[in-house]
């Protein structure tokens, strides 16, 4: 996984002479280095930036005239959440009371004044590993499954930083889980980016839809039962609510089967047998 080398950074702070003291240590910082595009004295202006600029890092005052920092943060992440970009945040205060609230708004560090360079170096690494990781999970995403390099396809998996190609003929399930995918072979769960509604155009007719959060092998099907909805994760208000779960091979799981695929599942066992 590369990391970026250079950091492009917008600073954000009332105070011009903590702007240029923060000038001054960010160009002591080496692995990675940054270099400032622009300054802003407020949030306001800092937006105003932004909205014709990008960059990879906003190292952030929090209490400035106007909107604060902490308002900042949270309208930049909005903005990335529409969008799929937002740089990344840092605060950099002299209060330190507010450092909870900053990680809630997703701020990849909180520096307090005066700051070290040690210590702002160490952020800058942060929010290049963050960047880096963030990057190979939208190429993965970009192209999932790539058909045709290998028999039945590969599909690329960004797991701790490496990128892993798991063939589709190993792939006995997805199933998501919150915000993420859980990928599982007979030997290993590998969390991936991405929902299934992306993916299972790409799958074809190999994978069936067993349920909203679960997409399964065919070939790896192997009983439909009446189960407890407890035992397979689902509570009664569920779309598996009368229990029918599917018996994964190789790692003998159940998996809830909603209603309304019930028929589908026993299309695809029959299909089996035949």
């Amino acid at each position: 996984m590369s990391v970026p080398s250079l950091l492009k950074v917008l600073l954000v702070d009332d105070e011009p002479l903590a702007r240029l003291r923060m000038r001054s240590l960010l160009e002591g910082c080496v692995d990675p280095r940054a270099e400032v595009l622009a300054e802003a004295g407020t949030a306001s202006q800092a937006q105003a930036w932004l909205r014709e600029h990008r960059c990879d890092l906003v190292l952030l005052d929090v209490q400035m005239p106007g909107p604060d920092g902490l308002q900042l943060a949270s309208a930049l992440r909005a903005l990335g959440q529409q969008n799929g970009h937002s740089p990344a945040v840092v605060f950099v205060t002299a209060h330190a009371e507010h450092a909870l609230q900053a990680f809630d708004l997703e701020a990849t560090d909180y520096l307090t004044k005066p700051v070290r360079r040690e210590r702002l170096q160490a952020a800058l690494a942060r929010v290049a590993q963050r960047l880096a990781e963030r990057a190979a999970m939208q190429t993965s995403a970009a192209g999932q499954v790539l058909l045709g390099e290998e028999p039945g396809g590969v599909i690329n998996v960004t797991d701790r930083g490496r990128l892993l190609r798991v063939p589709l003929a190993e792939v006995l399930y997805f199933k998501a889980e919150l915000k993420y995918l859980t990928l599982r072979t007979a030997t290993q769960s590998l969390v991936m980016d991405g929902s299934l509604s992306d993916l299972e155009p790409r799958l074809g007719e190999r994978f069936l839809r067993v349920h909203r959060n679960a997409l399964v092998a065919k070939s790896a099907v192997r009983e439909l039962e009446r189960h407890a909805p407890s035992h397979v994760g689902e509570d009664e208000s569920s779309d598996g609510a009368e229990g029918w779960a599917v018996r994964i091979a190789g790692v003998n799981e159940w998996l809830a089967v909603s209603r309304r695929q019930v028929a589908a599942v026993r299309e695809a066992l029959a299909g089996q047998g035949s």
